[in-house]
C-alpha cells in the first residue's frame, strides 16, 4: 500500500491534527508502509526528510499557529505520478488539502478524507457566523469524493450525516499510557510553580476564544470564598488569549504556557481535576489524556466530549456555559476525596483501552476497504 498524505497542518505546528498525523506516520514507518506527505514547510527533522514534501506558508489571521501554503501544483504532479499511490488520505479542506483533492479526481487515484475541526463553531467566536451555511456549503462539495469521511467521534458522526454528509466513519484517538500515567511525583509539580494550595484545577488546550476561556475565567472566580483559598488553577497552553487571561486571571492562577511530553503528564497527574469547559471539540484528546494520568475531568456536555466522560463515573459533564453547573460540579468532588480516587481510577481504565496500535490497525483496514471498492468498481 502506498498513502499520499494532503494536510495543511504538521508538525512543528501543534494542535490535535498535527500531532495525529505524525504519530500515524511514524506508526507507518514501523509498519514498512509507504507514504508521502504533502505539508506546509517546517523541521520535519524528526522524520524522513524524503517522505515529507513542504511548500512555502504563510499564517492563518485567525490562528497564527496555523499556515497557509502555497503549493506548487506541477510539483505535486510530478511527485504524484513518481510515487504512484493506492490512496490519498486528505486532512484539511484548505490549499493543500485542495490541491490534493484536484489530484486525486484528475489522475483518478482514490481518496478518503477527515474532518477534525468544527470550523463553523469557530465562527461565532470571531463574529463570522454570516459564513456558516458556505462553510457548510464547501465542505459538503468538498468531502463529496470521497470513498470515507473518518471523524473521531459519534457525536461528529451523527452531526455531519444531518448536514448532508455521506459514507461517513469513525477514526478515534489513543492516549499513550506509557507516559500518561498517576504515579508521578507529585511534588516536582508543585515545587516547580510554588503551589501551597491542596486543590490543584487544571486546564490544558489552546488559548482561544473558541475553548470558551471566558466561561473559564468565570469559574474560577466565581467558587465559593472558602474554596477559593483551598485551589490553585493552572492553565498549560498558548494562543491568542494568553496576554488577555493573565490580565483578567486571579492570583491563585499560574500560565506555565505550552509543555509537552513528561512535563505534562506530570501535571496531569498532580491535578485534582482537570476542567474544561470547552464546547467545540471534535473529540477532546487533552480529556482522554487527563484521564490516562487518572484526573478526572470536569467537561461541556458537548462535541467529542460527552463521549469520553461518563457521567459520574470518570468525570462530569455539564451544560456547556453554564457557569454554576461547573462551580456545583467541583464542590462536590473537592468535598469528596474518595469519589475523586474512585473516579481516577475508572478514567485511567477507561484510557488504558484507547490504543494507538489498535486504531492505526482499523484505519489500515478501512484505507484497504477504500482502495477494494475502487477496484471493484472497475470490475
Amino acid at each position: 500500500m502506498r498513502v499520499a498524505f494532503f494536510t495543511d497542518t504538521f508538525t512543528p505546528q501543534v494542535n490535535g491534527v498535527a500531532k495525529t498525523l505524525q504519530r500515524f506516520v511514524n506508526y507507518l514507518d514501523d509498519q514498512d508502509v509507504e507514504y508521502i506527505v504533502f505539508a506546509p514547510g517546517g523541521d520535519h527533522q524528526t522524520l524522513n526528510m524524503e517522505q515529507i514534501k513542504g511548500f512555502k506558508s504563510v499564517p492563518f489571521y485567525l490562528y497564527p499557529e496555523c499556515r497557509l501554503s502555497l503549493p506548487n501544483l506541477s510539483t505535486i504532479r510530478k511527485q504524484l505520478e513518481s510515487f504512484q499511490p493506492d490512496l490519498i488520505h486528505i486532512a484539511t479542506p484548505f490549499n493543500i488539502g485542495f490541491a490534493g483533492l484536484y489530484y486525486g479526481k484528475k489522475l483518478g487515484i482514490p481518496m478518503v478524507g477527515s474532518y477534525h475541526t468544527n470550523f463553523d463553531r469557530y465562527l461565532e467566536y470571531y463574529d463570522l457566523n454570516i459564513l456558516s451555511k458556505w462553510v457548510w456549503k464547501y465542505m459538503r462539495w468538498f468531502h463529496a469524493p470521497f470513498r470515507q469521511t473518518f471523524v473521531p467521534s459519534e457525536e461528529t458522526k451523527r452531526d455531519l450525516i444531518q448536514r448532508g454528509f455521506r459514507n461517513i466513519s469513525i477514526w478515534s484517538r489513543g492516549v499513550d499510557c506509557q507516559l500518561f500515567h498517576p504515579n508521578y511525583d507529585h511534588r516536582v509539580v508543585r515545587e516547580m510553580y510554588h503551589i501551597d494550595e491542596p486543590y490543584i484545577l487544571t486546564y490544558v488546550g489552546r488559548l482561544a476564544p473558541e475553548k470558551d476561556l471566558d466561561v473559564f475565567l468565570k469559574i474560577a472566580d466565581s467558587l465559593p470564598p472558602s474554596l477559593k483559598e483551598q485551589v490553585h488553577w493552572l492553565v498549560a497552553g498558548d494562543g491568542p488569549m494568553d496576554s488577555e487571561l493573565k490580565a483578567a486571571a486571579p492570583k491563585n492562577m499560574t500560565f506555565t504556557g505550552y509543555v509537552e511530553g513528561e512535563h505534562l503528564a506530570r501535571i496531569y497527574a498532580t491535578s485534582t481535576l482537570m476542567v474544561f469547559p470547552s464546547r467545540t471539540e471534535t473529540f477532546g484528546n487533552v480529556v482522554l489524556e487527563s484521564m490516562a494520568a487518572g484526573t478526572p475531568v470536569i467537561g461541556a456536555r458537548a462535541g467529542g466530549v460527552q463521549g469520553i466522560i461518563t457521567q459520574d463515573e470518570t468525570g462530569k459533564l455539564c451544560t456547556p456555559g453554564h457557569v454554576d453547573e461547573f462551580i456545583e460540579a467541583i464542590t462536590d468532588l473537592l468535598c469528596r476525596e474518595k469519589v475523586v480516587k474512585e473516579m481516577g481510577v475508572r478514567a485511567r481504565l477507561y484510557a488504558k483501552g484507547c490504543s494507538w496500535t489498535s486504531i492505526f490497525e482499523d484505519l489500515l483496514l478501512q484505507y484497504e476497504m477504500a482502495i477494494d471498492d475502487t477496484i471493484m468498481s472497475y470490475a
